[in-house]
């Protein structure tokens, strides 16, 4: 019976033997753990929950065995008593530990509240001088322009010979523009009478 249940069962995957490994510094033992880890990446890996914060035990809502000044004390009755004082003790030093703890939490908030408000004045401070700087630069560029322009304006004037006439720039186009379509009726007139003039 035990010959059969032994021939049933698979053989069992031997192991490679793997050399032994002494880790030097912590960074060696992380370095073996992580590569333990990472030959089974299919394996769940255990993670710790966070230790919850110790808390004392709660006084009790209803003392039965209170002790009185009585002369019939037993022996046992002062451990009693000193277990009791030393729990009040660790409750005590419990609750000033947290008003000590969130004082100092409020204490860090408002030094955050404190830095971001410095920080965000600071911030503002600076886009407020970038903008007058860019509003700078923009108003000397288009200033630049317009002299450009000026100076092109009494080139223009100066070679067609009408820098004495105060007359607009626009003006002076509307002219130029005048005249060129005269001279185009000119021209066509000319030529109609040419062509005419041809076929006859």
């Amino acid at each position: 019976m035990a010959s059969s249940a032994s021939a049933v069962r698979p053989p069992r995957p031997k192991k490679e033997p793997q050399a032994l490994v002494i880790p030097k510094n912590a960074a060696e033992e992380q370095k073996l753990k992580l590569e333990r880890l990472m030959k089974n990446p299919d394996k769940a890996v255990p993670i710790p929950e966070k230790m919850s914060e110790w808390a004392p035990r709660p006084p009790p809502e209803f003392v039965r065995d209170v002790m009185g000044s009585s002369a019939g004390a037993g022996s046992g009755e002062f451990h009693v008593y000193r277990h009791l004082r030393r729990r009040e003790y660790q409750r005590q030093d419990y609750m000033d530990a947290m008003a000590e703890k969130q004082k100092l939490d409020a204490e860090f908030q408002k030094r955050l509240e404190r830095n971001k408000t410095t920080a965000e004045e600071q911030t503002a401070k600076r886009r407020k001088k970038r903008q007058k700087l860019k509003e700078k630069k923009l108003l000397a560029k288009k200033m630049k322009l317009e002299q450009k322009k000026q100076r092109e304006d009494s080139c223009f004037q100066n070679r067609l010979g009408w820098h004495l006439s105060p007359t607009p720039f626009t003006e002076v186009v509307s002219s130029i523009c005048d005249m060129v379509e005269f001279m185009c009726h000119l021209l066509f007139s000319i030529w109609g009478s040419l062509t005419s003039s041809v076929i006859l």
